[in-house]
């Protein structure tokens, strides 16, 4: 969302603002295979590094080489698995296996039913109302009803959830004021609030639902503050996603790590979840929408040169193609052949924290976006996969700006920005000891080590490279109380429209916050472009909000990313979309068969 956020080796994830009307037939439920259960000792990063113990399902065993599991790499292991507060693609394709949401997304990226068989707007879109599927059920056979998807959101709103996402429903009545109210406050009442909030579970006779054991609570009516006209597909990604409370409470902080606790509604079930090591998912036989032909193992390998290895020794399925590993597969007829290559839907940008010095200051935020090569880093350290770029919606999509020129690399306008800001050029900055943090790899380093080398030669700055653990680079970007001085994080689309670039993005209270941005003119064009529902005027207000943003040089724009993968022949039936962020296909990993006769012996 992006969502959907990642840090240079993963993506984030997708949905559509277009109504589908057909959905599969359902299939006749089996029962479920409870997961074993074992007591783990599991290391878990944030600020401090602790040991924590979870409950997890026993290590299953690794599959036999020849079985029908598609075994693919995600990268870094996430930092969290829970749908109410996760944003990074490799947290949301955990979640996209595990959980349905009542709304979900086809290979045309269309809006199309899922938990819900159909929803319904009043006149003026303030109210939505979903009316789910009977006879749902759980991975583990329990009843899934409406009250469900109230708690979910109830949760993504509630204060003291803070999640990554939580202002993306804040068009729901009595959301701002609830997510916003300061929990320490003598007078907050976290009841009252909730109460206010236009969320309802209703029943067949239209009364609210007592519990989750109500079998025709079918119902979930949302009120809105303001028009939402597209708010169905909102109830598609995984803020709405229907995690079961019992299950979240007894888990505690850290419940999302158990396999034990991860009971869902999607296509797929986790049965085994080893830290740092592999996920491994089978299909969950009471998913209404039909069942998968393979078993799913997804492996958190963050080294890309072993990930490449371990591909060419056929111990991996699908791996993200690195730029290092280009000329090697070229080389190769048979890499080659196995390449998948096609437009993606995310941009990158060097990220500077305005609330840090040096880039509490403008002029330096310029020097440092003029003294970026954009040209030369895809040609040269991503070996011309992506294209670079100057502003933040990628071409192709509702928003793009066609020939944007502000801050585009040029050295001489680089050093004259240092000159005029208040630190007069290079000395004072370098007696801060500014760092230049990235998630550690040896790749990386080379990546980074190329971006310092140029900030020096063209500014004459010292950037201290500080190279952390992957996962918990991915925590640290999250806040901006941990967020780095300066860094490279990106965007992925989860709806094609300019508000999901823009509101979700930048608006106060939004993802920009990390990085603590905060401009109330922006704020004032988006806020009305939001609720506009001439297209023209939407599309203008929100052109020049973009535009108020570039031009600010918050941060660098960097460049659009090409979704670049291997896939071993043996895998079929993979379905793309511009948005894989986390691998080719999850758009529909029910589909995707594995030909054993086809793998080597």
């Amino acid at each position: 969302m992006s969502k959907k956020l990642f840090a240079i080796a993963s993506l984030l994830i997708v949905a559509s603002m277009i109504l589908g009307a057909c959905a599969p037939a359902a299939t006749t439920p089996a029962a479920p295979v409870a997961p074993q259960v074992v007591t783990k000792e599991v290391v878990v990063t944030k600020e401090v590094e602790k040991i924590v113990t979870v409950e997890v399902a026993a290590p299953t065993a690794v599959p036999e080489a020849k079985a029908a599991v598609l075994r693919i790499n995600l990268g870094t292991y996430p930092d969290l698995i829970d749908p109410q507060k996760s944003s990074f693609v490799n947290e949301i394709a955990h979640l996209k296996l595990i959980y349905e949401g009542l709304t979900k997304f086809n290979e045309k990226l269309e809006t199309v039913p899922g938990a819900a068989e159909k929803w319904e707007y009043n006149a003026d879109t303030t109210e939505l109302t979903f009316t789910l599927r009977k006879d749902l059920k759980y991975s583990d056979g329990t009843l899934l009803n409406a009250k469900r998807y109230e708690y979910s959101l109830l949760r993504n709103i509630n204060p003291e959830t803070a999640g990554e996402y939580a202002a993306i429903t804040d068009e729901i009545k009595g959301a701002p004021e609830w997510r916003g109210a300061d929990t320490a406050a003598a007078d907050y009442d976290a009841e009252k609030l909730k109460a206010e909030v236009g969320v309802q579970a209703l029943d067949a006779s239209g009364a609210p639902c007592a519990d989750y054991e109500q079998a025709d609570c079918l119902t979930l009516k949302l009120t809105f503050s303001k028009p939402a006209p597209y708010f169905h597909t909102i109830m598609g990604i995984w803020v709405a996603f229907p995690a079961k409370q019992e299950n979240i409470e007894e888990g505690g902080e850290v419940w999302w790590n158990s396999s034990k606790f991860q009971v869902g509604n999607g296509p797929y079930v986790l049965q085994n979840l080893e830290p740092f090591v592999r996920g491994y998912f089978t299909p969950n036989a009471n998913y209404w929408g039909g069942k998968g032909a393979t078993a799913i193992e997804y492996r958190y390998i963050n080294d890309s040169s072993v990930a490449f290895e371990a591909y060419k020794n056929n111990e991996l399925d699908i791996i993200g193609a690195a730029a290092e590993d280009k000329a090697v597969i070229d080389a190769d007829p048979d890499l080659s052949a196995q390449r998948m290559t096609y437009p993606g839907s995310c941009t990158f940008a060097v990220m500077f924290h305005q609330a840090k010095e040096p880039f509490t200051d403008p002029k330096v935020r310029e020097a440092f976006a003029y003294g970026y090569d954009r040209e030369s880093w895809v040609k040269d350290v991503l070996s011309g996969i992506g294209s670079p770029t100057l502003t933040w919606i990628p071409k192709g999509y509702p928003g793009y700006k066609e020939g944007e020129t502000r801050f585009g690399f040029d050295a001489a306008k680089a050093v004259q920005a240092l000159k005029d800001s208040t630190y007069g050029g290079p000395d004072k900055i370098n007696a801060l000891g500014l760092e230049l943090t990235f998630s550690d790899s040896p790749r990386n380093r080379v990546r980074y080590e190329w971006l310092a080398a140029q900030y020096k030669t063209i500014l004459g700055v010292d950037l201290k490279l500080n190279p952390v653990e992957s996962t918990t680079y991915t925590a640290l970007t999250k806040d901006v109380k941990t967020a780095p001085v300066m860094f490279i994080l990106g965007w992925c689309a989860d709806y094609p429209d300019p508000q999901n670039w823009l509101s979700v993005y930048w608006k106060t209270g939004g993802f920009g916050e990390r990085i603590a941005y905060s401009n109330a003119d922006f704020d004032a064009l988006v806020n009305q472009a939001d609720v506009e529902l001439d297209p023209a005027k939407r599309a203008d207000l929100y052109a020049q909000a973009q535009d108020l943003l570039v031009g600010q040089a918050a941060v660098a724009f960097a460049w659009n990313n090409v979704n670049n993968y291997m896939v071993k022949p043996w895998v079929k039936g993979i379905t793309t979309t511009p948005q894989d962020s986390g691998w080719p296909g999850d758009i529909n990993p029910e589909g995707i068969t594995i030909d054993v006769s086809m793998m080597p012996k």
